[in-house]
């Protein structure tokens, strides 16, 4: 039987998918469980390690035991070995290990990548597709909405309404041996928010927890464009300005087996007896404003049509809808909406941009600058048109400049300097008036 190392070093010799599959089928029919357990260790995102930096090995002798690095492994999981001490044993291993079995695959788990184009993906479709259960992984999965546009059935009843923010959803789960782990949506451990993790551990050695728990929330900082970054850095820059809202609550079993039975009006409950005895404890932690509403009245239809303005006017993504009696369900789900409100500015023409590639001749974009509702906006406009306009529109460029156009957005945002006011995802909507600078 191949060892994992080898097994590794063959999966990165050919980038065919099929290739790998077969690989890991034939692993699979020889009961290869080392190989397995170690990329379930490595593609498992809950199981998570604490150390940041792994070093390459040149050792060219030794040969360590797979369940002794199991026990090591865990150890650091479970974080009853730390800090200096999590490195010395690791530099033990290090030593007693050959290069190839170190580098190929000890540390590839501790780096959780296995760097040969296998996720947890590739080895659960293998093994769903030949009856292999024992070596599927779990995937990380947390709940989403659906877009209301398209479920406007369910916009009936009594529902939660909440802002979406404009930021990075955060997965936090808080063990209940202590230790703090955060992770965005698609199961990347997030290591830039060192403050609010920190905080996240004073409130559970004050208030000791009786089972782990996952906190779902949102992250925003300043400047949207440099959360983005500080968020897929690779090294450890630290956003010591950023706040997260939370506004959901579940036991980690739950988020684990993929749905919570506990309905969400019951686990906004939860939540927010749980922010109010940790409080003192989390300075850049806030609780989720709510309000609750009935569809089905005039009153619940004006506060959330009212609601809806101000969420645009304040400049925020858009709104989410609740179902205050629906579980918790790590899949898209209807039981939670997101609605997009689109906005509409009117601003004058600057410039015309030439298209490059398929709209090289023709308009690539219009750059459009000028002052509506009290703010002062400059942005380029390249979407929304369609192949005849893009000709058109090029062929009178001259003419269109002091033209007044009308562009539909997402969202009012800061421009990247700063100095100005710009437009998320802005397109083309149609011009306005019949003389330049003429609003209607």
């Amino acid at each position: 039987m191949k060892k994992p190392y080898e097994i590794i070093k063959e999966l990165e010799s050919n980038n065919s998918r099929l290739f790998k599959e077969s690989v890991i089928l034939r692993e699979m029919r020889m009961g290869n469980d080392i190989f397995f357990e170690g990329a379930n260790f490595a593609c498992d995102k809950l199981k998570t390690f604490g150390i940041k930096k792994v070093p390459i090995s040149k050792n060219l002798n030794g040969e360590t035991n797979w369940e002794k690095f199991k026990v090591f492994l865990n150890n650091l999981m479970n974080r009853n070995i730390t800090g200096n001490s999590a490195k010395e044993h690791m530099n033990d291993f290090i030593k007693n290990t050959c290069m190839d079995e170190w580098n190929y695959f000890y540390r590839r788990i501790l780096i959780k990548d296995l760097r040969c184009g296998v996720s947890e993906k590739t080895i659960n479709n293998v093994a769903k597709k030949n009856n292999f259960e024992k070596y599927q992984i779990a995937v990380f999965n947390c709940q989403l909405a659906q877009d209301s546009e398209l479920h406007q059935k369910k916009l009936v009843g009594n529902k939660i309404i909440e802002v979406k923010l404009d930021g990075v959803r955060v997965i936090t789960i808080l063990y209940k041996s202590g230790n703090v782990v955060m992770f965005s949506r698609n199961g990347k451990e997030l290591n830039n928010f060192d403050h609010i993790t920190r905080q996240f551990r004073d409130s559970t050695q004050k208030n000791t927890l009786n089972e782990s728990l996952v906190i779902d929330g949102e992250i925003v900082s300043k400047n949207f464009q440099e959360l983005m970054k500080q968020i897929y850095r690779k090294d450890n820059v630290q956003n010591s300005d950023a706040i997260l809202y939370v506004f959901d609550y579940l036991a980690l079993k739950d988020f684990q087996s993929g749905k919570s039975n506990v309905k969400q009006i019951d686990r906004i409950s939860m939540l927010s007896k749980w922010f109010a005895l940790n409080k003192p404890y989390l300075k850049n932690v806030k609780l989720m404003p709510r309000e609750y509403i009935n569809l089905e009245t005039t009153e619940g239809k004006n506060i959330f049509k009212n609601f809806n303005n101000r969420a645009v006017e304040k400049g925020y993504e858009g709104i989410m809808i609740k179902d205050p009696n629906a579980n918790y369900e790590c899949k898209r789900s209807t039981s939670w909406l997101k609605s997009k409100p689109v906005i509409e500015v009117s601003l004058k023409v600057k410039s015309i941009e030439e298209g490059t590639g398929r709209n090289s001749g023709k308009l690539g974009a219009i750059a459009v600058e000028g002052q509506d509702n009290d703010k002062y906006f400059q942005l380029s406009v390249g979407s929304g048109f369609s192949d005849k306009q893009r000709i058109e529109f090029w062929e009178k460029k001259k003419d269109l400049i002091g033209q007044i156009i009308e562009v539909k957005a997402d969202a009012v945002t800061k421009s990247q300097d700063g100095e100005f006011w710009s437009l998320r995802f802005p397109r083309f909507k149609t011009f306005r008036g019949f003389k330049k600078t003429e609003k209607l």
